[in-house]
């Protein structure tokens, strides 16, 4: 097995440089070079990192085993059959193509290729996700809100597609049950596409999401409520923070939590119990990157795949259907 992965990154304005500097940081990463439309930034990143600066798509595509793809989201879909002409696995920045069929025909060709594929949906790997781990989420109803600052990076999309997809990627991840029913607005205020947009979804299994994205706000807001029959769940991604207050039996066992009280009503009596699940603190990003450089090299499932993508992709795309934009 290799113990380091040659990586390039395709794309480096705000969020592809970052890429480049923490897999700098990544012992299993090699950075082998960049590329970026703009020449002089290029060449600017790549001499504070020591790398190569690429002067073509196909030149860094040559010297590499994965790259990431970070460019504008209308990119994508050139850059990644460039990548998998060359053989060469990919991490792709959400969402994953401009367009499902696209997203599509880039997953079908990695998988033909018989290349990893990974979509950077980053709040998998937020620290309150994690502290989920080991916990069932079974949620029956779901309020999310996640309110930004316009700023022109991301606003070639939807706020959709550039802010809700962190969540209707997980949504999708917990729940795992088809769509029934979607009724979805949005308006746009400062862009061509909504910059404010709400989606309620209807599960078939009863679960239902209601899920509101703002990219012009004064305030940062990103959090996710789950109700489930034993529990409610709250997770707060800027605090990386999740509180848990669920009903126990008198017998059962679990995380050390703090009593709250008990119900008495029902056929016995059940505990109510608060829990606050920590993971250990990580770079989101890093760890992500890290994650899928792990599944290159041990060959192992990545983490959030390609499917994942097309999948939350898909129903961003119905959201903004039903808004009357798609």
């Amino acid at each position: 097995m290799k113990e380091r992965c040659r990586v390039g990154v395709l794309g480096v304005g705000h969020l592809g440089s970052i890429h480049a500097k923490l897999l700098k940081e990544i012992a299993s990463a090699e950075l082998v070079g960049v590329y970026d439309l703009d020449e002089q930034r290029s060449a600017a990143l790549a001499a504070e990192l020591g790398v190569t600066a690429f002067t073509s798509p196909e030149q860094l595509l040559s010297q590499v085993d994965a790259a990431v793809i970070a460019a504008s989201t209308k990119a994508h879909y050139e850059l990644a059959l460039e990548a998998i002409k060359h053989k060469v696995n990919l991490f792709i920045e959400k969402p994953l193509a401009d367009n499902p069929p696209r997203a599509k025909e880039i997953l079908t060709r990695c998988r033909e290729a018989g290349l990893k594929l990974g979509v950077g949906h980053i709040e998998r790997f937020n620290r309150a996700v994690r502290a989920l781990d080991g916990i069932t989420v079974d949620p029956r109803f779901i309020e999310v809100h996640r309110l930004a600052a316009f700023t022109p990076r991301g606003a070639d999309v939807a706020v959709v597609q550039d802010l809700m997809i962190h969540d209707l990627d997980l949504i999708l991840h917990w729940v795992k049950s088809p769509v029934k029913q979607l009724d979805a607005a949005g308006v746009a205020i400062i862009s061509d596409t909504p910059d404010i947009a709400n989606a309620r979804i209807r599960f078939e299994n009863g679960c239902v999401a209601n899920v509101t994205a703002s990219r012009i706000s004064r305030h940062k807001m990103r959090k996710m409520r789950l109700f489930q029959e034993d529990a409610y769940i709250s997770l707060d991604f800027i605090e990386g923070s999740a509180e848990i207050f669920k009903l126990a039996r008198p017998d059962e066992k679990g995380p050390p939590a703090l009593e709250l009280g008990q119900i008495e009503k029902g056929s016995q009596p059940r505990r109510i119990l608060y829990m606050k699940p920590e993971a250990p603190q990580a770079n989101a990003l890093k760890l992500e990157l890290e994650v899928f450089l792990r599944a290159i090299l041990m060959d192992t499932p990545v983490p959030v795949s390609g499917e994942d993508g097309v999948k939350a992709l898909e129903l961003a795309e119905e959201i903004l259907r039903q808004m009357g934009t798609g």
